[in-house]
């Protein structure tokens, strides 16, 4: 079957909703509770679609500490200048009116997963029948010689959504033609998006506008090649000719440290003193409440069933998005919301008896590299062999027509309106 913008986009964000045919029927008197953990695309899809098609059977708690949620996903549209700040944000309120969840604004700090609770930073205890667990990455703040947590406001990753987000915007904005941004890209798996050659590409497109077409874009990478590299580097040359310049590890020879005093990055090669900013993008691993709770090993992301999103670990709890090893899929919000919906028809089938069917996976990925240049990668997957494996898979390819590259964009405005009305209508 051929893939297509509608067949992919449609089936990732509405065929969920065939998941709940069949009337559920409520085992015992009283709901059955499920807790979910982060209330981002994984966290707060899962909590809507178990919460709209149990049709009230299950009693659904959104742990989430905070008032509203900064997409990572076309965050770097912000740097670029072509989203607003408040187009990015959004707030929980209409999720939890319309569906009848309850939303827990505190920090998960622990669950026992004897007793079936999850523990909050305010003290109370969430007994749940089943617990979905998003928590997102944290950072490996000693990935980078000589970065730290304490100096990630001099060196920004913005990598975690909201002040870094807005930092890289200002760093970017300041930087004075013929200055030289380094960015040192994340080992494999990172959290994408935002996507680091975006990011590079929408650095480019903002000095250019602004006359900057002195400045310098080195890109320091620790891995061989990088999705859609070709493209990328095709689009580039097209697009910002020598402005940006990637080098992988055999041409920088590592990362041997960094002074965010100085913003001097020194590599086995070369050294690049007084950079006009430094973006260090770490190495990442699943979010802390995954890690403390056995789900993860340290320094590593949660092993899932991949048939059902369950924890390997415990059978009581669903690990999505970027926390999980999803096998062939990449830690992206369109991964995560399509790995919820398979999550949330596995809990109904569990607790309510609906009907439950195979788990299909989609997803693409978009990635703006000019205005109306937008080029993607995607595909179906299913599970095979123990693990979600890639059915078909598509890409764009270098000297595509403007016409393709701009319905392209277009198709990206789309799924970002639709996603967050899934996450949050």
């Amino acid at each position: 079957m051929q893939i297509n913008r509608r067949s992919v986009v449609l089936t990732g964000l509405s065929a969920a909703g065939t998941f709940a045919l069949g009337a559920p029927g409520v085992l015992g008197q009283a709901k059955p509770r499920v807790v979910v953990i982060g209330g981002g695309a994984g966290g707060a899809t899962a909590a809507r679609y178990i919460a709209k098609d149990s049709q009230g059977a299950i009693a659904v708690t959104l742990v989430e500490e905070n008032e509203s949620y900064q997409t990572c996903f076309h965050s770097n549209l912000y740097v670029g200048g072509f989203r607003k700040y408040e187009e990015i944000v959004h707030g929980y309120d209409a999720l939890a009116k319309n569906h009848g969840i309850t939303l827990a604004r505190a920090r998960a700090t622990q669950i026992d997963r004897d007793k079936k609770e999850v523990v909050l930073s305010t003290g109370q205890r969430l007994p749940y029948d089943r617990l979905v667990v998003s928590p997102g990455i944290d950072l490996k703040y000693d990935s980078v010689p000589g970065w730290s947590k304490e100096v990630e406001e001099q060196m920004p990753h913005g990598w975690k959504p909201g002040r870094q987000t807005q930092l890289i915007k200002q760093r970017l904005d300041a930087v004075p033609n013929g200055g030289t941004i380094v960015m040192i890209a994340p080992p494999n798996p990172y959290r994408c998006p935002p996507g680091p050659y975006e990011r590079a590409s929408m650095f480019a497109h903002v000095l250019q506008q602004a006359g900057k077409k002195d400045a310098k874009i080195i890109i320091l990478d620790p891995k061989e090649s990088f999705s859609k590299q070709g493209v990328f580097q095709a689009d580039w040359e097209k697009r910002y000719r020598s402005m940006i310049e990637w080098l992988g590890p055999k041409i920088h020879d590592g990362i041997k440290s960094v002074d965010p005093k100085t913003n001097t990055v020194v590599t086995g090669f070369e050294t690049y003193k007084d950079c006009a900013f430094v973006n260090v993008i770490p190495a990442q691993m699943a979010g802390e409440i995954a890690r403390t709770a056995g789900l993860a090993p340290a320094g590593g992301y949660c092993a899932i069933d991949a048939a059902t999103m369950k924890s390997t670990v415990d059978p009581n709890i669903f690990v999505l998005g970027d926390a999980c090893i999803a096998g062939d899929m990449p830690k992206s919000a369109f991964s995560a919301n399509s790995q919820a919906k398979v999550a949330a028809m596995t809990i109904r089938g569990e607790l309510t008896n609906a009907r439950t069917f195979p788990a299909r996976y989609v997803n693409t990925c978009w990635s703006l590299v000019a205005p109306d240049d937008t080029i993607k990668v995607g595909g179906r997957y299913e599970p095979k062999d123990g693990k979600i494996a890639a059915t078909e898979t598509f890409v764009s390819k270098p000297g595509e027509s403007a016409e393709l590259r701009k319905e392209n964009q277009a198709e990206n405005m789309g799924w970002y309106a639709g996603i967050t009305a899934d996450m949050f209508s």
